[in-house]
C-alpha cells in the first residue's frame, strides 16, 4: 500500500508553499492527497488562487494516511489551528509517532497543540510566540522527532525536499533537488 502524505488546505492558504509541497512530493513518486478543511472542494488561497482540493476533510481515512502537512499563509494557518477536526487527527498522528509537517504560520497549529515542547522549530517570523515550549531556531527548515517545520514561502522547496528525505532518504532528495536545480 503506497504512503499518502496529505496536504491540507484551508481558506488563504499560502499558494507558493502548498503548490511546491505537492509538486515535489510527486516529482517524487510519492502519492500526496489535498484535502480541504472549509467544506467546499475549492479553496482560496491567500493570494486568490482557487486550488481544487482531491478530497473533503470529511471524506479521508486518515488510517491510510501517512503524513500530515500544513501550508501556511493567513488567515490558512489561523483556519487550520481552528479546525477541531484537523486538530484530533495531528494529535493521533503525532501519539503514533507518525510524521507531521508545517511551514510558516502553520506550525503554530502544532505549537498550540504542546507537540513542540522542548524541540527545535521554525515558522514565519512573527509567530515565535505560537510555538509555544519550542527552541525557535528562525532555520529555514527543523526536523524534530516526527515533526519537520519550515519558515516560509522562500524555503518552500527546501522543505519539501526535507519531507521527501523523510520518506526515500537524503541521497533520492540530493538527486531530485540537484535535478530541479535546487542544490546549484
Amino acid at each position: 500500500m503506497d504512503k499518502v502524505i496529505a496536504v491540507h488546505l484551508a481558506e488563504g492558504f499560502e499558494e507558493i508553499e502548498a503548490v511546491s509541497i505537492i509538486d515535489v512530493l510527486r516529482r517524487a513518486g510519492l502519492k500526496v492527497v489535498t484535502v480541504s478543511v472549509t467544506g467546499q472542494p475549492e479553496v482560496k488561497g491567500a493570494h486568490d488562487i482557487i486550488i481544487t482540493a482531491d478530497k473533503l476533510f470529511e471524506e479521508v481515512n486518515y488510517s491510510t494516511i501517512e503524513m500530515i502537512v500544513l501550508p501556511g499563509g493567513m488567515p490558512g494557518a489561523k483556519n487550520l489551528k481552528n479546525h477541531s477536526g484537523l486538530n484530533a487527527q495531528i494529535l493521533d498522528f503525532n501519539k503514533s509517532g507518525k510524521p507531521l509537517g508545517a511551514i510558516c504560520a502553520a506550525p503554530m497549529v502544532f505549537g498550540n497543540l504542546g507537540l513542540l515542547k522542548g524541540k527545535n522549530a521554525t515558522c514565519f517570523p512573527g509567530f515565535e510566540s505560537e510555538l509555544k515550549g519550542a527552541n525557535v531556531t528562525g532555520n529555514a527548515v527543523e526536523v524534530a522527532d516526527n515533526i519537520i517545520t519550515g519558515k516560509g514561502a522562500g524555503v518552500a522547496i527546501q522543505f519539501a525536499l526535507k519531507i521527501m528525505e523523510h520518506f526515500k532518504g537524503q541521497k533520492a532528495a540530493n538527486e531530485l533537488g540537484n535535478r530541479m536545480v535546487v542544490n546549484q
